[in-house]
């Protein structure tokens, strides 16, 4: 991706008062239809569309799952995740909230980190090494959201990252016999590291990263340093 794609503005939209993030899915984007055949690649057996076009249904070699595009049609789904975008913020490092790239002056100002901001998991703040489907934040936006969001209002935890590995993904994961889905866990998504045999089953819907040289933030004194 270009510099000056990485800075462009990208259309925002509200609804009821609240900004709609990038990465939320709109109603009228649909999960398209694909039949599921059982395919024999060069890494072995595993799973395709049987209409499949490998450079728009896969990356990295994985199946991903077709959803179509209609950012800003219908009603909004606030937490959650269109898969091709939550994979574009993740990859490129882009606010999940506005969609404009994070590599920016508080970037520079924070040592060179990101911020992430994600709901508390009992309290528990942000950890070292930890797995995530979140992209990150800027100060901006992270702001506003931990206000605005009923899912962020129940509670939220900040931390300032200095990278972020990639992991795997997260997906549906079929018997390798059957091709039916397996139990969910309780997470809701089978999570699968990269080189495991499991992604040649798999339905990725989101990819997943590893937080590394993690320091819990408080946004207040963030925004006041600023």
């Amino acid at each position: 991706m270009s510099a000056a794609s990485a800075v462009a503005p990208r259309k925002q939209f509200r609804w009821r008062g609240l900004r709609v993030p990038y990465i939320a899915p709109w109603s009228a984007e649909r999960t398209l239809p694909g039949e599921i055949v059982r395919r024999v690649g060069v890494s072995g057996t595993g799973i395709g569309y049987a209409d499949e076009l490998s450079h728009l249904d896969r990356r990295r070699g994985i199946l991903w799952t077709r959803q179509s595009l209609a950012r800003g049609k219908g009603t909004p789904d606030l937490p959650g995740m269109h898969p091709l975008r939550q994979r574009q913020a993740v990859t490129h490092m882009l606010c999940q909230v506005c969609g404009i790239s994070t590599f920016g002056a508080d970037f520079e100002r924070w040592g060179e980190r990101h911020l992430y901001v994600a709901r508390a998991q009992q309290g528990w703040p942000i950890g070292e090494g930890e797995h995530t489907v979140m992209a990150p934040v800027c100060l901006p936006c992270a702001t506003e959201s931990v206000d605005a969001y009923p899912h962020l209002r129940k509670g939220w935890t900040a931390a300032l990252v200095s990278y972020a590995q990639p992991w795997g993904v997260a997906g549906i994961t079929l018997h390798q016999q059957t091709l039916e889905p397996l139990p969910l866990p309780e997470k809701g998504l089978h999570r699968v590291p990269n080189g495991d045999p499991a992604e040649r089953w798999t339905i990725a819907m989101r990819e997943v990263t590893t937080l590394h040289r993690v320091t819990p933030v408080a946004l207040s004194d963030l925004v006041a340093a600023a």
